[in-house]
């Protein structure tokens, strides 16, 4: 397996195939780099060369104790990058790794980041606060760490429920999308998946996204029942220096692998843009 040993020891597994320019693809919680299978065969097959990376404490990566926020993720993907000399790349954040593509691209993409991507992403803040009035209580979060650290098995599988919009009426439901999604979050730790609800419910992505004036594409499902598009999508395109939107009727959260083929044809008209 591909690893690199990053400052504090913890290894990162990641995937790396194809040649040409870099695509660098950031999983959501509390998955892996295989979510991203749909996009990776797509972009390989177009000639790109396509990398994944398993966040540490998901996955094939160290199931480590600490290091779960967004600073520690950001530095990571920077390790890597360096690592294989990344230049000229696009980064592609799902959920989650939307956060830490802008992360990234804002602390350290400078002259190798070409262009991000940020799909039903949880910027710019997800956690309703003072000056946030109308985002996700609190107690929601509170619910998926009770959830998360107590009965995890029992509670991912119902996760995949919302996050696929298979509770909507007339939903195409596919088991083998549900059991891929619970197999990729029992793969990582529980610690770690816990410790990463603060890192992507309570970080505030504004200026980060804010100071980036590469072309940034915004992906958003108006369905998303998990990040809703009002208080994510909608607001992140605003702080945008450089940004562009494509907002998705009837669209769920987990769009990459339900709409793949609707997804990877925005995605490759953006980048050849």
């Amino acid at each position: 397996m591909s690893k690199i040993t990053v400052k504090d020891g913890t290894e990162i597994y990641y995937k790396d195939w194809g040649t040409g320019q870099p695509i660098v693809f950031h999983h959501g919680w509390p998955l892996s780099s295989d979510d991203w299978d749909g996009q990776m065969m797509f972009f390989v097959a177009q000639g790109f060369r396509v990398i994944a990376h398993d966040r540490r404490g998901h996955g094939r990566s160290s199931q480590t104790s600490g290091g779960h926020d967004m600073d520690t993720y950001a530095a990571d993907v920077n390790e890597l990058t360096t690592a294989l000399d990344l230049k000229d790349a696009i980064h592609i954040g799902h959920s989650t790794g939307g956060g830490e593509v802008i992360h990234y691209a804002a602390k350290y993409g400078k002259g190798r980041v070409a262009k991000a991507v940020l799909i039903s992403a949880v910027t710019p803040l997800m956690v309703k606060t003072e000056n946030n009035p109308d985002g996700v209580p609190m107690s929601i979060f509170d619910e998926i760490r009770e959830g998360t650290g107590t009965n995890r098995a029992q509670y991912f599988q119902d996760f995949t429920i919302p996050f696929y919009g298979y509770n909507r009426p007339g939903a195409n439901i596919k088991q083998a999308i549900r059991d891929n999604w619970w197999r990729q979050g029992m793969m990582g730790s529980a610690k770690a998946h816990y410790d990463g609800i603060k890192a992507f419910s309570e970080t505030d992505f504004t200026e980060d996204l804010k100071s980036v004036d590469i072309p940034v594409l915004v992906l958003h499902g108006e369905d998303d029942q998990i990040v809703p598009f009002a208080i994510s999508g909608a607001k992140a395109i605003k702080l945008l220096k450089n940004g562009k939107l494509i907002s998705y009727p009837g669209f769920p959260h987990g769009m990459p692998a339900t709409e793949a083929a609707t997804i990877n044809k925005d995605l490759l008209a953006f980048i050849k843009s």
